[in-house]
């Protein structure tokens, strides 16, 4: 059994897939080529949105947004403390201050009361200067956007909405990646959306910072890649991946987000009232990157994790270690009191297998592994 499978995928779309890699070698225009161009005009209709940039990872593509709007030393960007590392890493990188915030336990994303409180405080001890959101659509369930941008508002502050778990997922139809001033997704291989290495994408609706951030991540260009205009970075999708990507995106919008929430629904009705199953808001949609119970304690997490492997099932906890306990971050003062959500989940997470061609057989020996554990 495949935690996230790709090689079944593959073997479905194999044609199609070999044949656009062919295509690309063929025409032998590995860097900017015409599939990169359609893939951008397609995944922005797809969002929803007038933009797509397309870049060489997710990171790099939170990198560039926070490069276009002069994120600096002195300034504070507000992060959700349960999350993968690079949320908080691209706000160190440019010299700016993460501030992270708990988590919501039922929905895993930033608890918007938190966040209005840590902006707040933030203000009022008068050391940083208020930038930035970004919320994470953690596990493929959008932020609450609808509160987040009002808080945003009120502070006079950003929104960038990392969507990298998040791509396909909605809030009454409006589509992960629509939200905030720009948002970012990531193509790595068990994303939602994957190619066959590393890719991102940047989306906006302003005209103004999609012509900032084409220069950004070619060196900076003007007129053309020999006409430096500014500071900027090598940060590029190639061909193969667009093209991988244009089989794949076709898929994923025919039928992948609603076989994964299929399977969510086989997971749910096994498991309901054995662990704590995901919880899905009214209105919200989900493109479930991972599907994530909760158990009772640590070493009922563990043993659980310990029976599924006798069994054959793979299965992976994320995360491990809160943002706030990061090494890297040590230098930040924090009062773990104001974690207690994040610290506790940190403990009692389990991500079971969770793609869009996991067979109900499969999701019955995944779910009667764990009733045996648990009784």
């Amino acid at each position: 059994m495949e935690f996230r499978d790709l090689k079944t995928q593959y073997q479905k779309y194999k044609q199609e897939i070999d044949s656009a890699i062919q295509k690309v070698v063929n025409d032998a225009n590995f860097i900017g080529g015409n599939e990169v161009k359609e893939l951008e005009e397609q995944l922005a209709d797809y969002v929803g949105v007038k933009h797509c940039i397309s870049c060489a990872n997710g990171t790099e593509a939170m990198t560039l947004i926070m490069m276009s709007w002069g994120i600096k030393e002195g300034d504070a960007v507000f992060i959700p403390d349960f999350t993968f590392f690079s949320t908080g890493e691209i706000v160190s990188f440019k010299g700016a201050t993460p501030v992270f915030v708990d988590v919501d336990r039922e929905t895993f994303n930033i608890d918007t009361i938190q966040l209005e409180e840590a902006i707040i405080k933030t203000i009022e001890e008068g050391k940083l200067t208020p930038k930035v959101i970004i919320p994470v659509d953690l596990f493929g369930l959008p932020a609450n956007y609808p509160e987040i941008e009002r808080i945003a508002k009120k502070y006079n502050l950003l929104v960038l909405e990392d969507g990298a778990q998040g791509f396909g997922g909605n809030i009454n139809g409006k589509r992960a990646c629509s939200f905030g001033d720009a948002a970012t997704t990531s193509f790595f291989p068990a994303k939602p959306l994957g190619c066959y290495g590393d890719g991102g994408a940047i989306f906006t609706n302003d005209d103004k910072l999609a012509e900032l951030l084409k220069s950004l991540k070619v060196h900076g260009k003007g007129e053309n890649k020999y006409d430096n205009v500014r500071i900027g970075v090598n940060s590029r999708l190639d061909t193969i991946q667009a093209a991988v990507l244009k089989v794949k995106l076709k898929a994923f919008i025919n039928h992948e987000v609603e076989d994964v929430n299929r399977v969510y629904n086989l997971y749910n009705v096994r498991l309901n009232g054995i662990v704590e199953t995901p919880s899905i808001p009214e209105g919200y949609y989900s493109s479930f990157a991972q599907y994530t119970i909760k158990l009772k304690n640590n070493d009922q997490r563990d043993g659980l994790q310990a029976k599924l492997k006798e069994e054959g099932i793979p299965s992976m906890v994320y995360y491990v270690k809160p943002m706030h306990k990061q090494d890297a971050f040590a230098y930040l003062e924090f009062n773990d009191q104001d974690f207690e959500t994040t610290n506790n989940l940190c403990d009692i997470v389990l991500s079971l297998p969770m793609h869009p061609y996991l067979s109900e057989e499969d999701v019955d020996k995944v779910c009667d592994a764990i009733k045996e554990f648990m009784f």
